[in-house]
């Protein structure tokens, strides 16, 4: 495991404690946030993707198509 050393501030302790749940350690908390930053960030570009696939023409006549053969297909 590698020790990690950073330079705090008072409004980086600020931010600490108010992120902090009850009775975890400093240690847990920035562990925490930098695990709820790297999923945010995978949120984000999963979000940009699906928005970028939502505008693409080529995308959108795909899905169409697609419908309407599953709507042929359907027994009812």
């Amino acid at each position: 495991m590698t020790v990690v050393t950073f330079r705090s501030n008072p409004e980086i302790e600020r931010l600490l404690d108010q992120l902090a749940a009850d009775g975890e350690t400093r240690s847990d908390t920035i562990r925490r946030a930098l695990i709820d930053a790297a999923r945010l960030r995978e949120r984000e570009a999963m979000r940009a993707e699906a928005l970028a696939a939502a505008a693409d023409p080529e995308d959108l006549a795909e899905s169409r198509a697609v419908r309407l053969f599953m709507d042929e297909q359907r027994a009812w």
